[in-house]
């Protein structure tokens, strides 16, 4: 078996907050240069686009010069380059910094905004916008919020102990506790804890509920209820897609302004944010795997619909 070579560091800075692409070209193959394996594996780039590409030198090779047009395939060999941006409506809320020391940040995320580059959100993320903003280049998450949801997202400084602050979401040692705003039912019997198992297929937006052992679970608790309305209180001790959107869904009070449940609507324009999920990642408490300090953080953002109904019903779409 043969062995797995660390890649080098990259040789280009981020633009942007965003890492350059890193090729690595395969062991096996008929190719004969270095160009014409990139003009076949990256087809998506468009007609004649690499070869642009090539004769303006922003293919590198791990020294940082230029790959030449004519230079010969070489099988294990890393190259890297900057791909073009895609055309983003910029998310217009802030992005709050509620902490940050030499081992962490913590940011309360506004609703739209994804965590990490993904698709056709990539300089528009939490992520490549912290990194810009704070000059942290090596900055990374340790754990991820749905791009419609707000609220608090842990951030590692030091690539080393990203994994150490991984483990605490993956083990289930960080206590969350989120907010919603759904339909008040008075029949539903609350507080209560959903068991369910919940499935998620590549290529379909919505998550659905299917027969067997659960691997999702959640504490629903009403915390108030006023014209109609339930302000929730949700502490999951599992993590899975679109997990409490899909559970309050379950129990007949879809969270307001999700175009997924109880039924996928069609798109919303880009640059619409009138309606926002009413789903806030409020508070996030952990014990540091690295200092070992007692860390508890509290969102600082509110639900629209709850905070401020009228302007929630005036935002309404036809």
């Amino acid at each position: 078996m043969r062995r797995r070579t660390p890649p080098p560091p990259a040789p280009l800075p981020q633009r942007h907050g965003v890492d350059p692409v890193r090729v690595r070209l395969p062991f096996d193959g008929t190719w004969s240069t270095v160009r014409e394996h990139l003009v076949a594996r990256l087809t998506g780039a468009g007609p004649g686009t690499v070869e642009a590409m090539f004769d303006a030198g922003l293919f590198v090779g791990a020294d940082g010069r230029a790959v030449a047009p004519d230079a010969p395939y070489r099988p294990g060999m890393f190259v890297w380059f900057h791909r073009e941006l895609p055309a983003e409506t910029p998310v217009p809320f802030p992005l709050e910094l509620v902490h940050r020391d030499e081992h962490i940040v913590v940011a309360d995320k506004p609703h739209f905004l994804a965590t990490t580059p993904r698709g056709s959100h990539v300089a528009q993320t939490a992520l490549a916008r912290l990194r810009d903003e704070l000059g942290i280049p090596a900055l990374t998450a340790a754990h991820r919020l749905d791009r419609l949801t707000a609220g608090l997202v842990l951030f590692t400084v030091r690539p080393e102990e990203r994994g150490a602050y991984q483990t605490l979401f993956r083990d289930r040692r960080v206590r969350k506790e989120y907010e919603a705003v759904a339909p008040y039912d008075p029949a539903l019997v609350l507080p209560r804890t959903v068991r369910s198992r919940i499935v998620k297929e590549r290529g379909v937006q919505a998550a659905r509920e299917t027969e067997g052992a659960p691997n999702a679970v959640t504490r629903v608790e009403l915390a108030e209820h006023r014209g109609g309305l339930g302000r929730y209180r949700l502490l999951p001790e599992t993590g899975q897609t679109h997990q409490l959107r899909v559970h309050l869904n379950a129990l007949g009070v879809p969270i307001l302004g999700d175009p997924l449940y109880p039924e996928v609507t069609g798109p919303v324009p880009p640059g619409d944010f009138r309606r926002p999920l009413q789903l806030l990642a409020r508070e996030l408490e952990f014990t540091d795997p690295v200092t070992g300090a007692r860390h508890a953080f509290t969102s600082r953002r509110t639900l629209r619909a709850w905070s401020c109904p009228a302007d929630w019903d005036a935002a309404r779409r036809p």
